[in-house]
């Protein structure tokens, strides 16, 4: 069985088989299906692997996904170590280019200098997609961090005992400088010592002059900064627009829909001069909200229509310009015939709203639960069903308030018109520890639910 400690995301764990004897690992702990390194040989059949692995080996595994409801963490032998351009395959000889850098003389030009780190034998590396454009001192200086987090990993590992945690991804502060300290970035504003002493180290090792100051004001941080406000207002649904229209962002599981509106801003509201004053604004917006909620994989922006053809090019041609700030690569197709604009981001993790958010346990995530109205006539029809079956004539119904509100008024002639016809005997009960939707029918001679 596999033993785990530290299961986050890129935690490194040694594990040690305990069975008794050597036979294939239960489903739940497969270590051994992970494909082994290139270098090591071809993949193993189930069959060999309690003669390659047998009880008590110590396996070198990634944690690539935590342990959901009854499921436990997902596991692989596969190690990668992602850095800010760069993710190095300690077990893998491939040198590799994302499939998102498109360009066929970019992708080789990439190659070339990759090949040209004195990467150890038996190493890979795979350039990221914020690797495009970048050049040899920059993908060294990235490599060479990468380099010491494994020969970490390796000293951990050598000196502790299985199971336990060999590495893990660093703090999410440290996290943030690796991947967004760039040339454009002229100071760090910090709000303790020791985030001070780690930037300053971080910067210092880039060769950069950026700025490293420690705030020490009374009013926090970011307070001060309006970081916060900006926080809670990305958070909403609407987004308002400096002439005022607004924006509303609907995230769903197929895609991501953006729409633009004219709102306040009523003078000449149908005049092409406000419609494209209003999707300039929109543009650019909808540019920045995608990068501060970090909106992910399929999004569509439905724009206010216009009519011109030069208006259309002068707004798809100011969306790909504000895009330009986006680290994210992104694909974005021509304003459509319907003012449509469809595109992709890349998506790295998850979104704010995915972050900071749970689905609701009420609505289940829906954003919205059945009307009274519905959940009457959901009522009428399952009384129906068990009075004309002739399995009880007696019945007590146990609903929420509001429902039972809308019986006792609206449907009171319905449900006596039933009881004459069946011959039945109705009774309710409110109970407001039950869901909107829910209702339980019981025999009121016996007590048996129905």
């Amino acid at each position: 069985m596999l033993g785990l400690l530290g299961r986050r995301l890129f935690g490194r764990a040694e594990a040690a088989a305990t069975a008794p004897a050597p036979r294939p690992p239960p489903p739940a702990a497969r270590p051994a299906r992970h494909r082994q390194p290139p270098r090591r040989g071809p993949s193993l059949t189930v069959e060999e692997i309690p003669t390659r692995f047998p009880p008590q080996t110590e396996i070198l595994v990634q944690v690539t996904k935590g342990p959901i409801g009854n499921k436990g963490s997902r596991v692989t032998a596969n190690l990668s170590i992602p850095g800010r351009f760069l993710v190095l395959l300690p077990n893998s000889s491939h040198v590799g280019v994302s499939k998102r850098i498109e360009d066929r003389h970019e992708r080789e030009r990439i190659r070339q200098m990759l090949r040209g780190l004195r990467v150890p034998r038996g190493m890979g590396l795979i350039c990221r997609t914020l690797g495009e454009g970048k050049q040899e001192p920059e993908f060294r200086e990235d490599f060479e961090l990468l380099m010491g987090y494994w020969q970490r990993l390796e000293k951990t590992r050598r000196e502790k005992r299985a199971p336990c945690c060999v590495y893990q991804e660093p703090p999410l502060f440290e996290r943030m400088l690796r991947d967004y300290l760039y040339e454009d970035v002229e100071e760090v504003v910090v709000d303790s010592e020791r985030a001070r002493e780690v930037a300053a180290a971080m910067v210092e090792g880039t060769g950069r002059r950026t700025r490293v100051r420690l705030y020490k004001g009374a009013v926090p941080l970011f307070d001060h900064s309006g970081i916060q406000t900006e926080i809670d207002n990305i958070l909403t649904r609407q987004v308002r627009l400096p002439g005022g229209g607004y924006l509303c962002v609907d995230e769903t599981e197929a895609l991501i829909a953006i729409d633009v509106n004219t709102g306040r801003n009523r003078t000449g509201k149908d005049h092409p001069e406000t419609i494209l004053k209003t999707n300039l604004e929109a543009v650019a917006e909808i540019a920045r909200q995608l990068r501060v909620r970090n909106i992910g994989g399929q999004i569509v922006l439905d724009l206010i229509d216009m009519r011109s053809r030069e208006d259309r090019q002068t707004v798809f041609k100011a969306f790909k310009d504000a895009l330009r700030r986006d680290r994210a690569h992104t694909k974005v197709c021509p304003i459509s015939p319907l003012g449509l604009i469809e595109m992709t981001r890349q998506r790295e993790h998850g979104s704010l709203l995915e972050t900071v958010y749970s689905p609701c346990p009420y609505c289940r995530g829906k954003g919205r639960v059945k009307s009274p109205k519905s959940v009457s006539v959901e009522i009428q029809r399952r009384l129906q069903s068990i009075l004309r079956g002739g399995r009880s004539q007696q019945l007590r119904v146990s609903l929420h308030p509001h429902v039972l509100e809308r019986l006792r008024n609206e449907d009171a002639d319905l449900l006596e018109a039933m009881e004459r016809n069946h011959r039945g005997e109705l009774s309710f009960r409110a109970d407001p520890e039950l869901h909107l939707e829910e209702f339980t029918v019981t025999d009121a001679a016996t007590g048996r639910r129905l």
